[in-house]
């Protein structure tokens, strides 16, 4: 596939790398936030958007989960990149002349050993890619960042020490959007994305997924957020595995429908390989 596939932060950033891992065929967009990747989709400057929504250490990605259900576009693939923090440095440093190190705030913490036990001070980033960066321009060898291999590459940095992170799992899921949706493709396992609000009834959360438990329909996520600030509006965001064409499924959604004052399918896709 040609064309351009936009993600969130600048170029070396982990979702640049979820694009390489994803689609290496298409060259990518850097954009400032999420919302002006889904605007590059949504206007046509972009064929794909690339976007981050949970962390496997940190949990969901709260402004993109609020994002999704108005963005009007549509999830047709999900990818899995495994974040390997690394300390870079500027040609030609050493690990012990690094005083300190920049990285994005979610990222600072999971190499807080490490730092502690070479002594160097953590620095926040609103960026790892954007604190490569300034280490390339800054040239001094006590000036690091916490960040990927592909940024080193990038900006001309040398890796002074590979996978500093404390735990050895920490993975971030991104999801794959498209101004329009795809529901042809079949796969062994697929996944089915839908928000949905409840009706205003006793028991309806509990009614709503009682089709589901019958039907024997896998539902791997569910998680839920306030609607415009109001402690009564809840909307529901949901992962559940199959196809809205199975049989199985259909009925589950049917009844899921007759409790619910609204219902949205964001995306059906094929499950990644290494989703676990």
């Amino acid at each position: 596939m040609t064309g351009l596939i936009a993600f969130q932060g600048e170029p070396g950033a982990y979702s640049h790398q979820a694009c390489r891992q994803s689609r290496p065929d298409m060259d990518v967009l850097p954009c400032p936030t999420f919302e002006d990747v889904v605007e590059a989709v949504r206007s046509g400057a972009a064929e794909l958007g690339m976007l981050a929504v949970e962390n496997s250490t940190y949990g969901r990605v709260a402004d993109v989960h609020s994002l999704l259900p108005n963005s009007g576009l549509h999830i047709v693939d999900e990818a899995f990149v495994r974040v390997h923090v690394n300390l870079l440095g500027t040609p030609g440093a050493r690990l012990d002349q690094v005083r300190e190190a920049h990285g994005h705030v979610v990222i600072l913490p999971q190499c807080a050993t490490f730092l502690r036990n070479h002594h160097i001070k953590g620095v926040v980033s609103s960026d790892n890619a954007k604190a490569a960066r300034e280490c390339a321009e800054a040239r001094d060898p006590a000036h690091g960042a916490l960040a990927s291999e592909l940024a080193a590459e990038i900006y001309g940095l040398d890796v002074l020490a590979r996978h500093i992170e404390d735990h050895d799992n920490n993975r971030t899921r991104f999801l794959v959007m498209s101004r329009a949706p795809d529901h042809t493709r079949r796969a062994a396992k697929m996944v089915t994305t839908l928000v949905f609000r409840v009706r205003n009834i006793p028991a309806a959360l509990y009614k709503a997924m009682g089709g589901f438990a019958t039907n024997g329909i896998n539902m791997t996520k569910l998680e839920s957020y306030m609607v415009g600030g109001s402690f009564t509006a809840t909307e529901f965001y949901a992962d559940i595995e199959g196809h809205p064409d199975d049989r199985l499924v259909r009925l589950a959604l049917d009844e899921a429908r007759f409790f619910t004052s609204k219902l949205e399918i964001l995306g059906v896709y094929p499950a990644a390989p290494d989703r676990g």
